[in-house]
């Protein structure tokens, strides 16, 4: 009896366990310099997140394989298919966002914070943050020399910009310097540290 009870305390906490630890990358479809972003931040962003112990999910609207000449990343899910509460945290790249945003992305971003997940940006992905009232009341990061209110919704009178550098406040980790811009203004990419903290923030829950 001992064992049997055992065995299913056991199945029980990997059932558990893997659940708790799948989290969800989101790439736009027609992400602009595709290869070396695929390469240098949705890449390693992945990578560090399954050493951690997790699996990772990739979503995009359209929900079809994303091909470059040098790259493949599949499979991708359907954002409509996703379940929210089979993930522990969302993660948006820069390449998450371009010059318009998906109403889809903005429903989908909102029902995330209505539940309360962890959530990480990084530069124009930020945006999406933005425009769901993530940020209101909290500090965060952002491309460098530009005006916040400028650029975005005006949800984000209250906010506080706080650099370039990664910002984490609660729940929400953002990075104002994604590859592509790093190699243009030669300060710090933030994507190993951005996908640091927010690994941080769902291990301490």
């Amino acid at each position: 009896m001992k064992r049997i009870c055992l065995l299913f305390f056991l199945c029980f906490s990997l059932v558990s366990f893997s659940k708790t630890t799948k989290v969800l990358l989101f790439i736009r479809d027609g992400s602009t310099h595709l290869d070396y972003m695929l390469k240098k931040e949705v890449g390693p962003m992945k990578d560090l997140l399954e050493k951690s112990g997790f699996k990772v999910s990739v979503a995009t609207v359209s929900g079809e394989t994303i091909k470059t000449d040098s790259t493949t990343l599949k499979p991708v899910t359907k954002l409509s298919a996703v379940k929210i509460n089979d993930y522990a945290g969302f993660i948006f790249p820069c390449m998450a966002a371009g010059d318009s945003i998906n109403p889809e992305v903005l429903v989908f971003a909102k029902k995330v914070l209505d539940q309360g997940k962890p959530m990480a940006a990084q530069y124009n992905a930020i945006l999406i943050l933005g425009k769901v009232g993530a940020l209101k009341g909290k500090k965060f990061a952002f491309r460098e020399g530009i005006k916040w209110e400028s650029v975005t919704a005006p949800e984000l009178e209250g906010s506080t910009y706080s650099g370039i550098g990664v910002v984490q406040d609660g729940k929400i980790i953002t990075s104002g310097n994604c590859p592509w811009m790093a190699k243009s203004n030669g300060k710090q990419d933030g994507t190993a540290e951005l996908t640091q903290k927010f690994i941080a923030v769902i291990k301490s829950k």
